[in-house]
């Protein structure tokens, strides 16, 4: 069969039906283009090892104006678009779990017993206290999920972390972690020595936690319960005064080592029992029948020590003897609503479960305004 070539186009005689041949990333060559015309696009120049053209030569031209088509055609790379810092921030903050500083509430404990929530100079140092914790445990969240990365990233939930799902950088992370302790424990050491000891046994802590300990089965949930009487103490020591001293009771530390270890084998009973499957190491070590054995002790041993401080409590509540135990029924269905919402939370943590219940806050937020009706409200015979 002869071809006649007419300038650029091959044209052929009759025509039969062939298999299109591909030409690297261009597919077939389009019906009615001159080859001067396919080999000018700079895809197939690359494709055939020839050198992209030079601006001016034809096939450079960009009709929709695109900067980074034009930047490849000259064998260059387009600059890395630097993603917003706003969401980056907001993702940080994420990282910080701002609902779980409720828990450092236990700092604002002292000042409540103590008498001294109307002085405004003790009110003020008690409220720093409990930001320097929030920044504080901050730090260390976005420290456990440095920690457990690529745990989270296996996680149904815990993947979508900023840091597990890739939204802020590790490097960022750490350097936003370290500036958050810096900080904390500056101000923890302008309150006052004592709390900045307790700030740094808490980090140091947390850290041998996220570590390790965190592996280790009950020790885990014995190390929860320390960083609640460490807030407890931070907290008694943040509102001590030259005239006013305030140390912490056994019976305020007792209570809250019961109470808060009653919470983390709830936790882990919780956890346990949602994704026995999937357990992390150290949750299948527990066993439920055990689990159960220890809600009970410790939820007994709450109301107990509960029950005792409000019939002996510390000499300047000594006027309330009388009064205080009638909180101790709101303690004891408290109690009995978290063991409620540990089987009804649906794999939903037991914490946050218990901050989206309105009949779990409404006992609490009733215990808070009988406690403080009670001690400043009456007065001493």
């Amino acid at each position: 069969m002869k071809a006649v070539c007419q300038g650029n186009r091959v044209n052929e005689g009759p025509q039969r039906p062939h298999p299109q041949k591909s030409h690297g990333t261009t597919g077939r060559i389009p019906e009615g283009n001159s080859l001067t015309e396919v080999r000018s696009d700079p895809l197939v120049r690359g494709t055939l090892g020839e050198d992209p053209p030079r601006e001016g030569e034809e096939g450079t031209r960009n009709p929709k104006g695109d900067q980074a088509w034009e930047l490849r055609t000259r064998g260059q790379r387009p600059a890395r678009r630097i993603p917003s810092a706003a969401p980056v921030l907001l993702d940080l903050v994420r990282t910080t779990r701002p609902k779980q500083w409720v828990k450092n509430a236990f700092v604002l404990a002292p000042v409540v017993f103590a008498h001294n929530l109307f002085e405004e100079k003790v009110l003020l140092r008690a409220v720093l206290a409990f930001a320097t914790f929030s920044v504080l445990s901050g730090a260390v969240y976005t420290l456990n999920d440095l920690v457990d990365v690529d745990d989270d990233r296996k996680h149904p939930t815990k993947r979508d972390r900023p840091i597990a799902s890739g939204k802020v950088p590790p490097r960022i992370a750490k350097v936003f972690a370290a500036v958050l302790v810096v900080v904390a424990l500056g101000a923890a050491w302008r309150i006052g020595h004592p709390v900045a000891g307790a700030a740094a046994a808490y980090l140091a802590l947390n850290l041998a936690y996220s570590l390790r300990l965190k592996q280790v089965a009950y020790l885990d949930v014995v190390c929860i319960a320390v960083f609640f009487v460490l807030r407890v103490v931070a907290g008694c020591y943040a509102v001590s005064t030259w005239s006013h001293p305030v140390r912490p009771s056994l019976y305020l530390l007792a209570c809250t080592a019961f109470l808060s270890l009653f919470q983390g084998f709830g936790k882990r009973y919780h956890e346990l029992s949602v994704n026995a499957a999937k357990a992390r190491g150290a949750l299948r070590a527990y066993s439920p029948r055990v689990l159960r054995a220890t809600l009970g002790v410790t939820a007994v041993s709450t109301v107990v020590v509960y029950l005792g401080w409000t019939l002996d409590p510390p000499i300047q509540l000594a006027f309330a003897r009388g009064y205080l135990w009638v909180t101790t029924p709101l303690v004891m269905v408290g109690i009995g609503r978290f063991v409620w919402l540990l089987g009804s939370s649906h794999g939903e943590s037991p914490t946050d479960a218990m901050l989206k219940d309105v009949t779990f806050v409404l006992i609490v937020v009733s215990w808070v305004a009988v406690v403080v009706t009670i001690i400043y409200r009456l007065r001493p015979a």
